[in-house]
């Protein structure tokens, strides 16, 4: 059955706003409606986010014989190759028509903690071929999360909960944060045959913070189950950052707010997209919070640890390592 297309309307929060309570309004609707909604005047220039774009496609120009040289290690650290994820195995006839690179919090081998699945040093393009390319990205990577805290500030109070809840140290205190590049060749989705830019799907952690470069191609389904599906374009809105929650806040909030799927399909343009993946700490535990639940809405969803969650997420998704021949 074919599925069906419309526009969405997204709520709009302006993070400078000192209407707390209306931007908690808005965003509590947001998240019981489709989980994704624009963050604007977050701190970030746009001068600046233009300077990330143009290093991120400084990297995907190179050839692919250097990027190769950066695969994605053990850490999901580095570069996955077009084709390398599979989101939606019930749909895809191959992998998503996409090529990316994965920068996670940067710690030093010595570090005890980098001895963590999702901790360690993250690997990086030469700076004789890409000058000044980490000190970009580890400063985006350090500014989105003040953006992250923001948000997570008022989901907090959206739920009930104290304003710094999200900032104890068991997750946005030493959270697992990863920074992904993302390009879209150009390549033409064709769902009926399978052919997609990036395979339905949600995400896996707290909240994901997305920059575009302004090319559509987004799309939510906000009712999975419906035959046909309804996905709905989200624009770009220049500017603004698109904000989506994860499947951890849909089990902290015992499925009040939603993690929502979503896909892209490409249109033959280039696209280059960033999203910023936020999660809690390895060993926090996700269990429905105290203000979601009651005698009449009990828990629907087991308590479950951050760290395994995610690593089977992603052994779902990413192709074995074994099959590339790295140079």
């Amino acid at each position: 059955m074919a599925d069906c297309k419309k526009a969405s309307n997204l709520n709009t929060i302006d993070l400078s706003s000192p209407d707390i309570p209306t931007s908690v309004s808005l965003l509590k609707q947001a998240c019981m409606d489709s989980g994704f909604f624009y963050v604007t005047n977050h701190g970030i220039s746009e001068e600046f986010m233009n300077q990330v774009f143009t290093q991120s496609k400084n990297f995907f120009d190179l050839p692919l014989e250097e990027k190769m040289k950066l695969l994605r290690n053990e850490k999901h650290r580095g570069y996955t190759p077009v084709l390398d994820e599979l989101l939606d195995p019930a749909n895809q006839r191959q992998g998503d028509h996409k090529e990316g690179f994965y920068i996670g919090v940067e710690l030093p081998e010595d570090d005890p903690e980098a001895q963590r699945t999702f901790y360690g040093p993250n690997l990086w393009p030469d700076s004789d071929i890409l000058p000044g390319w980490r000190q970009t990205m580890e400063k985006y990577h350090q500014q989105a999360m003040e953006v992250v805290k923001k948000t997570a500030r008022l989901i907090a109070l959206a739920l009930d909960l104290d304003a710094n809840f999200f900032e104890q140290q068991e997750m946005l205190g030493k959270p697992i944060a990863v920074l992904r590049l993302l390009h879209y060749p150009g390549q033409v989705s064709e769902p009926a045959k399978g052919i997609y830019g990036a395979g339905a799907h949600s995400d896996y952690g707290l909240i994901t913070l997305l920059a575009t470069d302004g090319v559509s191609g987004l799309q939510i389904c906000k009712d999975k189950d419906a035959k046909p599906r309804v996905w709905e374009d989200v624009q770009p809105l220049k500017g603004a950052f698109v904000v989506n929650l994860g499947d951890m806040l849909e089990r902290w909030s015992n499925g009040i707010f939603r993690s929502t799927l979503h896909r892209v399909l490409g249109n033959g343009q280039r696209r280059y997209s960033i999203p910023y993946f936020v999660e809690p700490s390895h060993d926090c535990v996700v269990e429905c919070l105290p203000t979601c639940q009651s005698r009449e809405n009990p828990p629907k969803y087991p308590r479950v640890k951050c760290e395994a969650y995610l690593l089977q997420r992603y052994q779902d998704t990413h192709a074995d390592l074994s099959t590339y021949n790295k140079p």
